[in-house]
């Protein structure tokens, strides 16, 4: 196939998350609604990119990730006790926004914006963890390549607008944050109940 900068895909897939021997399905795409993306703009995980980018329209694909290659290890650093009053509106603890298990949208001493999910709730503070919820895991992604052809301008232009429009893709999704602390965490009173926000949902 012709090597291009920026090609635009489209694949169908099957994500299974493989760790002690067990495999389970994490996510998948159908023919109604396939992951598409041009390559060369970190929208997909650069392992994933490098997999798939050589292969011609129609070709299947079954492959695996290491978590070095794909979130990376769980690191018990990504966790964090944060004051409840990060979490206070006019004096009331935002219990809507704020349960065990919602994910939501914090930001540190330096205005970056992450996502965290509620661990626990106590009266001391809240316990977040910033660990992409796949990290530590072999990944196995199987599907089939849709589309694979070289990006128009259009194409590269509208991804470029909408990347720069604040939806910066998913590397704010996890991680260590220094400044997630009793003092230094803004919480932004939005909640997800699906993935990461800003095209997250797609783990590649």
């Amino acid at each position: 196939m012709e090597e291009t900068k920026n090609r635009f895909m489209s694949v169908v897939y099957q994500l299974y998350s493989l760790k002690d021997g067990k495999s389970e399905l994490e996510e998948q795409t159908g023919d109604d609604r396939p992951f598409e993306f041009i390559t060369g703009f970190s929208v997909a995980l650069d392992a994933f990119e490098e997999k798939v980018k050589g292969l011609e329209k129609g070709s299947d694909f079954d492959f695996e990730l290491a978590p070095v290659q794909a979130f990376g290890e769980y690191v018990t650093e990504g966790v964090h006790k944060v004051s409840r009053e990060v979490f206070t509106v006019n004096g009331h603890f935002d219990h809507d926004n704020i349960f065990e298990g919602a994910v939501i949208t914090l930001m540190d001493n330096e205005d970056h914006q992450f996502m965290a999910k509620v661990v626990k709730i106590e009266e001391d503070g809240v316990t977040v963890d910033t660990n992409h919820p796949l990290a530590g895991k072999t990944l196995n992604f199987k599907g089939k390549v849709i589309e694979n052809r070289e990006a128009t301008d259009e194409e590269i232009q509208h991804l470029i607008k909408h990347m720069t429009g604040g939806c910066g893709g998913c590397g704010g999704c996890g991680g260590d944050h220094e400044g997630c602390n009793h003092e230094g965490c803004d919480h932004e009173h939005h909640h997800h109940d699906d993935g990461c926000g800003c095209g997250c949902g797609h783990c590649h």
